[in-house]
């Protein structure tokens, strides 16, 4: 019978098993999805079956940069555990994705998951570790000027940043490393206030206003309007990375934006932060929390 590439996604996405084997099972048991898992697992294919429905949100963040910093890559890819975060296969096996998508032509997840031996791969790896495994996500950045990376905690956060620039010295390397460092301590959400949805100010302003006047009920509309950009100002400069002040800063008030203008004074060179990208793990996920002993006396009845 014919089988769908939607059957066998759900399948593979069920047992972890490469695209092929899933295929071979859906067309020996005419499409029945059940019957196609226990196929897999008495062919000893599956072994990943019963891990699919955990909870895969520890792992690594890794990056790879090419020797002339115009192209990288940043990829997550997730485990059950943070002891196998730390496993050297594990970590081979990321190293050797995020080698293969800095190459790949992929523009997403599900793509680069077509690519031959990438899901099989996955699969091994699986039922060689013992874990669920997840290739979460990855972005590229390819560029005319420089591309630097950072990767904080032995892999808990990792971040990419985009300058557009006319040098490639040391100097500039180090001083967008700083700005990578930055962008992993304190997490912003923009490079600037140009890329913040106007929606966003106008949501906030309504928000901000309703709880001034709630502060100040006598208070005249100039006083409230004042209030209400202080606040939008200050949570702008917590959110947008230029205008963060500058972690290393010796005196607690340099702006990342004024740290930027000053390494290019130095330097002689064009530089302006274009983009960063800013991965943690298992952000935005759910994480299980295991309590073994429960598990253990389980076991036990």
């Amino acid at each position: 019978m014919a089988v769908s590439a939607k059957e066998v996604k759900e399948l593979r996405e069920m047992t972890g098993a490469g695209m092929m084997d899933c295929k071979k099972a859906l067309t020996a048991t005419d499409g029945d999805m059940d019957k196609a898992v226990e196929w897999l697992r008495e062919n000893g294919l599956a072994k990943a079956a019963n891990k699919a429905n955990r909870i895969a949100a520890e792992g690594v963040v890794t990056t790879i940069v090419s020797d002339d910093c115009k192209k990288a890559v940043i990829v997550e890819v997730n485990s059950e555990t943070d002891f196998v975060a730390k496993n050297e296969k594990f970590l081979d096996y990321v190293n050797k994705v995020a080698a293969q998508i800095l190459e790949s032509d992929a523009a997403d997840i599900d793509a680069f998951m077509q690519e031959p031996g990438v899901a099989d791969e996955l699969a091994n790896m699986t039922a060689t570790i013992g874990e669920k495994l997840s290739i979460r996500r990855f972005e590229k950045i390819v560029t005319d000027g420089m591309v630097v990376s950072y990767i904080h905690a032995g892999g808990r956060i990792g971040v990419l940043v985009e300058a557009d620039t006319d040098s490639s010295s040391d100097e500039i390397k180090e001083e967008l490393k700083n700005i990578a460092m930055q962008a992993a301590a304190m997490n912003p959400q923009y490079v600037s206030r140009d890329e913040v949805d106007q929606e966003y100010i106008e949501k906030e302003t309504e928000i901000l206003t309703a709880e001034a006047k709630k502060e100040k009920p006598d208070a005249n509309d100039k006083i409230i309007d004042g209030m209400v950009k202080g606040r939008i100002n200050k949570e702008l400069k917590e959110i947008c990375l230029l205008d963060q002040v500058y972690v290393k800063a010796e005196d607690g008030k340099q702006t990342v934006s004024k740290y930027v203008e000053q390494v290019a004074k130095e330097n002689g060179c064009r530089l302006a932060v274009k983009k960063f990208i800013r991965f943690e793990t298992g952000e935005g996920m759910e994480k299980k929390n295991e309590d073994f002993a429960a598990e253990v006396a389980a076991q036990m009845k």
